[in-house]
């Protein structure tokens, strides 16, 4: 019998990390962050991280694993996901994940494999001195005649997935498109994905509010804490709320400009999050606001208990 397990997904700002306790504390769960930027140590204001005491008791998987100078792939949280549903669901506990990185949490649940090989850091090496030599459009080029789909996927500026997806090509003789088709196998969950959404404009209002916030809780000193260690090209230090304040530092930009780009990315990537979970998953949604939450969130319990019991 295949494993149940829990996925709270939707836009940053909704009311996920909420959700989640409560469906642990009703069903004996705990939970697994599916956030990739939780997952290092010290960025806790700008990643929104659950507090010990907004934990209520419930154990938390995958918090504060790697530090911010480590990089960490969609491969290396699926790997470390499967050992905590595992882990968890050995001691008849509810595994839960919760977290809005889109990508991550498909690959964690419905069985999407990855090529086992790291990078090869000579390849990029030797790929990254032709784009110096001949820019990126040759290069690009190149991907577009092996690989139009994926070429269409990525933007000619990311570098990085350019690279990637003709080593794949070269050291496999497969496309990045029919290596993702060929590793697809069977789901080995048996996944209950409920989805929290909310009107636009209140929910953007929510996303302003929280970078207020967030500024007073300390964000600015966090960044530049890490900013000052000298990690401004890590990968833990591109995301949305750390990112944008870089150029602050550097005095290219003012704080008011920064603060604004923060809130816009915010939005941005709330709406890239909905769009991602809306077309790439099944999932049961809820539209919740300030009013109604609790009353949903009953709702949402009683809906999961029935699903539960035909398991």
């Amino acid at each position: 019998m295949k494993q149940t397990v829990v996925g709270v997904v939707g836009p940053t700002g909704v009311g996920k990390t909420a959700l989640s306790i409560e469906i642990a504390k009703s069903f004996n769960g705990e939970i697994i962050s599916g956030d990739s930027m939780q997952i290092y140590k010290g960025m806790d204001i700008g990643t929104a991280k659950v507090t010990e005491e907004e934990k209520e008791g419930v154990p938390h998987h995958l918090l504060n694993i790697k530090n911010p100078d480590e990089s960490f792939s969609v491969a290396d949280f699926q790997k470390n996901v499967r050992q905590k549903i595992q882990l968890i669901s050995k001691n008849n506990h509810l595994p839960i994940i919760a977290g809005g990185t889109g990508l991550y949490v498909q690959a964690a649940l419905f069985g999407y494999n990855f090529a086992e090989e790291k990078r090869d850091e000579s390849y990029q090496n030797k790929i990254e001195k032709q784009i110096d030599v001949d820019g990126i459009d040759v290069v690009y080029q190149r991907l577009k005649k092996i690989d139009p789909a994926q070429a269409d996927k990525i933007h000619p500026n990311n570098v990085r997935r350019v690279i990637r997806a003709l080593e794949v090509y070269d050291r496999t003789g497969m496309t990045m498109t029919e290596y993702h088709l060929r590793q697809r196998v069977d789901n080995p969950y048996r996944p209950i994905l409920i989805g929290l959404e909310m009107d636009r404009e209140l929910l953007y209002k929510r996303i302003n509010n929280r970078v207020d916030i967030m500024l007073e809780q300390g964000l600015l000193e966090e960044v530049k804490y890490f900013y000052e260690l000298g990690l401004e090209d890590a990968q833990s230090m591109k995301a949305i709320g750390y990112k944008e304040f870089i150029p602050y530092f550097k005095g290219e930009q003012s704080f008011e400009i920064c603060v604004e780009l923060l809130k816009r990315n915010s939005r941005r990537y709330a709406k890239r999050q909905y769009t991602w979970f809306k077309n790439k998953m099944d999932v049961d949604w809820y539209s919740i606001t300030l009013d109604t939450k609790n009353e949903k969130f009953e709702i949402i319990l009683n809906d999961l208990a029935g699903k539960l019991e035909k398991k």
